[in-house]
């Protein structure tokens, strides 16, 4: 169940059924699980609910096959907390490049795992035609005005964007997307003629850069002309083009540990 603010947190796409190794397995006998599994290339390391570590195949290549898990296993894993945005988690995962996340309650137990794969299909569903629908009832609401919905291709020239920054390691995620038609539409709102962008600044920036020209849009138009508020942020900001949203790094989230880090808690 998404968190009550309506932004989704970690905990509503998390594998929580994960399959786990001990510190006191074998070398051979995680690599026999390995070599036997079509999804697993790697396993979190808990002693009892505790998270230790993670291990991969790449960690086995050079051990002996009766050395102790322990001895080998990564303990400088990044996890996350299960009330992490997925939003922050997914710029974890994309800038990182791993597969995946380990999610570790208060007490560093583990409770789950977030793969690209699930942080993929969260922003595959996020912009639906029911939300769009929300945001059309909310503008007709506010300004007395008539709006219809619209899907269509719009060229990303014409877009005036409203968000002045996106993440750099979030269009990695958002370029992938693109290249496998993957991408969800983008919501604009169509305001006389002046196409605001709603949502999906980070897959418009993506989208240029990669050289496309349009891209799907949920294209709300308004009957009637009406002064907005992400319209005039847009111009206090001097925000015209694409290329007048700046890319920033994104600096750790808080929710972010790593497995020494928690042992330090202890």
């Amino acid at each position: 169940m998404e968190a009550t603010d309506g932004k989704p947190r970690v905990l509503d796409y998390m594998t929580r059924d994960v399959a786990t190794v001990s510190p006191d397995d074998t070398v051979s006998e995680v690599a026999q699980r390995i070599a036997e599994s079509d999804e697993h290339s790697g396993f979190p390391v808990t002693d009892g609910r505790r998270c230790k570590g993670f291990v991969t195949a790449r960690d086995l290549l050079l051990a002996d096959d009766d050395d102790l898990i322990f001895k080998v296993m990564s303990e400088q894993v990044l996890v996350a907390h299960p009330k992490m945005s997925l939003r922050d988690a997914a710029r974890v995962v994309l800038r990182s490049g791993i597969q995946k996340l380990p999610v570790v309650d208060d007490a560093g137990n583990l409770v789950g795992i977030i793969s690209n794969t699930d942080v993929i299909r969260s922003q595959i569903e996020r912009a639906t035609p029911e939300k769009v629908g929300k945001l059309t009832r909310t503008l007709e609401n506010i300004h007395d005005v008539s709006a219809t919905e619209q899907p269509r291709q719009v060229s990303l020239s014409e877009l005036t964007p409203t968000q002045n920054r996106v993440y750099a390691d979030e269009l990695e995620g958002r370029a992938y997307e693109l290249e496998n038609r993957l991408a969800e539409p983008l919501v604009v709102i169509d305001n006389d003629g002046d196409l605001l962008l709603a949502d999906g600044h980070h897959r418009v920036k993506a989208a240029d850069r990669l050289g496309v020209e349009e891209i799907d849009a949920y294209v709300i138009c308004l009957d009637e002309p009406v002064e907005l508020g992400m319209a005039r942020t847009a111009r206090e900001e001097g925000l015209t083009t694409i290329a007048d949203i700046d890319v920033v790094d994104y600096a750790q989230h808080p929710l972010v540990e790593t497995v020494n880090r928690l042992q330090e808690y202890d």
